[in-house]
């Protein structure tokens, strides 16, 4: 017979498919141990079940223009802060993908932000990310500034899309269909992918930018205008990635 402890390691594993084996396999086990994590693993099946209907739902849109051709999610990330640059993200998924817990990149954990980025990264079909400075943001404004970043996005993506899923906004001079849904990187999963790779990269480039201007703590606030970070502008004027256009009431 199985001890324990095996069979407690077995069921350390958030496998769909594992888990209900498990479940199958100890199912009987008259052991009070055993019945714990059976019960426990019910729990996560059930879990599981309301997170694969959520990801299915959130694959309305891309199964209703999926006959046209490669559907493509497009977001951005760095439109508030006063510092740093904006981030636009453009992902392809399969059309059978089946990554769960992708969501809007601000209801998520930096932790599984992080897991879920390398997932994307390596099953996407094609990921295209596009940047504008703060330059360039003080000189034809954020909005401006966001449409050419995802122009670029979709530029650096390998394969064509015939259809963007965008988050909100119709991105100017493509001429590739666009479908703008309110709340999309919550109702779309090729968006919420877009969303996730943008908010990871624009993450990384600020905790870089907090070595070289530490003073700022811009690995915490990522460039936002939180308390410290104006307190800082203040003390220490600004940086060469501070917006001059957003923080004018500042110093």
């Amino acid at each position: 017979m199985d001890s324990i402890k095996d069979i407690k390691a077995r069921f350390a594993t958030d496998d769909y498919q594992s888990l209900k084996a498990l479940i199958r396999a100890y199912g009987d086990d008259e052991r009070e141990g055993v019945k714990k994590l059976v019960l426990s693993a019910r729990k996560k099946i059930d879990t599981l079940n309301r997170e694969i209907k959520r990801i299915e739902k959130m694959k309305t849109y891309e199964r209703e223009y999926e006959a046209m051709g490669y559907v493509c999610g497009i977001d951005e990330v760095g439109r508030g802060p006063l510092a740093g640059p904006v981030v636009a993200g453009a992902v392809i998924l399969k059309r059978d993908c089946n990554i769960l817990y992708l969501n809007d990149s601000k209801q998520l954990t930096a932790k599984k932000r992080e897991e879920l980025y390398d997932i994307i990264m390596e099953e996407a079909v094609s990921v295209g990310l596009g940047f504008n400075s703060p330059q360039r943001i003080d000189e034809i404004n954020i909005l401006n500034a966001t449409y050419e970043a995802m122009r670029e996005a979709i530029s650096n993506l390998s394969v064509k899309p015939k259809v963007l899923l965008n988050d909100a906004v119709t991105i100017p001079g493509v001429k590739i269909k666009q479908v703008p849904i309110i709340k999309g990187d919550a109702k779309s999963i090729s968006i919420a992918a877009a969303s996730i790779v943008a908010k990871v990269t624009r993450d990384r480039l600020m905790v870089e930018y907090d070595k070289i201007y530490p003073e700022y703590n811009f690995k915490s606030n990522k460039g936002y205008g939180s308390a410290e970070h104006i307190a800082a502008l203040k003390k220490y004027g600004k940086t060469p990635i501070h917006r001059d256009s957003f923080i004018s009431n500042f110093i």
